[in-house]
């Protein structure tokens, strides 16, 4: 059944690919004739000319966070598995890959230039400010959610092995390895700018190196074992100093080693997910069986259990998100040698993304249920574990599940400290600061700030108590798919001035645009009646119903400022192509 499933998925996604996505190509009539900004302003730091294999593996490392891997093992198991293939299969096809490819073809269009930029060149500046303003409280949702789950996977219950022999604690295995990683980082980033050694020589090197400290960290994992009542908050509080030195490092040091190792990791962890789906069940007949039943409820209970709208703001990534708009036009724009190269760079890489999220799926629908599950790093991490074994036998398993968990880990990292410098960019941008250290010390500090009281103040974990995480990840999903509708939006105004279709964005952008304020306003609702019951207090619920409110605001805001645009009471800008 799941290499039937694994199967079905790729086919879909491929003939989405060749099908829907070649007309959508069509209807931007790429033109490889006419000259790209990366072309038109190469100056070998922000705007280089880039082959489209690198490109497309640059970016897809960019964009395949932790998003993809805990949205869909939180939804399937609040509402069963099929709900979540049809909506990974066709929700990417149509509207997540559709988002991405349309932001990257617009900030071509439009010099490279950002999300913000085009929102202001087509909207105006009063809509320009609200949708800065929306993308720095998005950013903060991002770091909030991943920082929490992300510490719930560097804590775990140590065992002992061979008759107490040795003692292994999976979770200070995952922090041991994360932590070693990212020294490793900093040490390939050093060695590169001192010695500037070749590519294939840094390769050969620090790939095996990283495999390394996976082994180093299950051989060490006790040391990395916090002695405080709740090691889970001193670990969210820990990942967010790191964001903050992080953020204001060159990108030598850090930014671009890390996500060059990080790239290696997230393909031999879709190697070896694809390799699991295909020949677990050969080589472990049995264990690799669906367990999980297809469809559980309309209606998971609790405070956010609807499968509408629910389903799709917990998935997130996995088939939508508002963040890759944010990459589409920040970095990737700037590197597209030509049009063409937009169809596999945007269009492909969510495809891409799209698989991710089926894996990290089958990770949890094929465990037996047997007592409550654990956190969605947790259930990847064994579950990536268990694929992995399929190559190197059960024997390794506590190597391959710590190589699982580091996985997830590496892959927020990159989020965590990307969205942290967005948020720094933000704030520079929104309050005219000069990009001097000092300015971008207290940019990054406030946008710290608020994650920080989160976690600090979030309920420690405790069995039968709901994970403070899902309070945080329900309104990251919906602000982040809620941005992706907003992005729609504006290329709806822009090719709708360009007297272009605009059927192919406008459907998605309502769809999603409905879905998500829908779910923001019972988010909204379920806050300020917890304030009804128990009286004004910063809880996490209250906070997240004041959020609410605010993202509300700004979207009918700019709904409101883009339909003056359409009705044409906002000045035109300068000509730019949509086709």
């Amino acid at each position: 059944m799941l290499p039937l499933l694994a199967l079905g998925v790729i086919v879909v996604l491929t003939v989405g690919y060749f099908s829907y996505g070649r007309l959508i190509a069509r209807n931007y009539a790429l033109d490889d004739s006419a000259e790209t900004p990366a072309v038109r302003r190469a100056d070998g730091e922000d705007f280089v000319p880039t082959k489209p294999f690198y490109l497309l593996g640059q970016h897809f490392s960019a964009i395949a966070a932790a998003g993809p891997i805990a949205g869909p093992i939180l939804a399937a198991q609040m509402f069963g598995w099929v709900p979540c293939v049809l909506w990974i299969g066709f929700g990417v096809i149509f509207i997540g890959a559709v988002h991405d490819f349309s932001a990257l073809v617009a900030s071509v269009r439009h010099e490279g230039e950002s999300v913000a930029e085009i929102v202001r060149r087509q909207l105006g500046r009063r809509a320009w400010l609200l949708i800065l303003t929306f993308i720095w409280l998005a950013l903060i949702y991002v770091i909030v959610a991943f920082a929490d789950i992300t510490a719930s996977t560097f804590v775990g219950k140590t065992e002992e092995f061979e008759g107490g022999k040795y003692s292994f604690n999976p979770g200070g295995a995952v922090a041991a390895a994360s932590t070693m990683y990212l020294g490793l980082s900093i040490l390939m980033g050093l060695i590169d700018r001192r010695f500037k050694p070749p590519l294939w020589l840094t390769t050969i090197i620090f790939v095996p190196a990283t495999l390394g400290v996976v082994w180093l960290g299950t051989k060490i994992s006790t040391s990395f074992v916090l002695p405080f009542e709740n090691p889970q908050r001193a670990w969210g509080l820990g990942i967010l100093v790191y964001c903050f030195i992080a953020s204001l490092l060159p990108v030598w040091l850090l930014l671009q080693p890390r996500g060059y190792l990080g790239g290696f990791v997230l393909y031999l962890a879709l190697a070896v997910g694809t390799i699991g789906l295909f020949f677990g069940g050969l080589r472990y007949p049995g264990e690799f069986d669906i367990r999980m039943p297809a469809f559980k409820t309309f209606d998971a209970g609790g405070p956010f259990g609807g499968l509408f709208p629910f389903l799709f703001v917990t998935i997130a990534c996995g088939a939508c998100s508002g963040f890759h708009g944010l990459v589409c036009s920040g970095t990737t724009s700037k590197q597209i040698a030509k049009e063409s190269h937009t169809h596999p760079v945007g269009y492909g890489a969510m495809l891409l993304e799209a698989f991710v999220a089926i894996i990290a799926l089958t990770t949890v629908i094929t465990l037996a249920p047997e007592g409550k599950l654990p956190g969605p790093g947790k259930i990847y991490g064994d579950g990536v574990g268990r694929f992995m074994t399929v190559i190197l036998g059960k024997e390794h398993f506590l190597f391959a599940a710590t190589f699982g968990a580091m996985a997830f880990s590496t892959f927020v990292f990159d989020t965590l400290d990307v969205s942290t410098r967005l948020g720094r960019y933000v704030l520079e941008e929104l309050f005219g600061w000069s990009k001097k250290r000092k300015a971008g010390a207290i940019a990054t500090a406030l946008t710290l700030v608020p994650p920080a009281y989160f976690v600090a103040t979030a309920r420690p974990p405790a069995p039968g108590v709901r994970p403070a995480y899902l309070d945080f990840w329900t309104l990251f999903g919906t602000s982040n798919q809620l941005l992706a509708a907003l992005t729609l939006l504006a290329v709806t105004v822009w090719l709708h001035r360009e007297k272009r279709r605009v059927w192919y964005t406008a459907v998605p952008m309502v769809f999603v645009m409905t879905v998500t304020l829908w779910a923001l306003i019972a988010q909204i609702r379920h806050a300020f009646g917890a304030i009804r019951e128990g009286g004004f207090s910063f809880n996490t619920a209250t906070m997240n119903g004041v959020v609410g409110v605010l993202l509300v605001g700004l979207a009918i805001a700019l709904l409101v400022e883009s339909s003056r645009a359409l009705l044409g009471r906002t000045p035109a800008p300068a000509e730019t192509r949509a086709g």
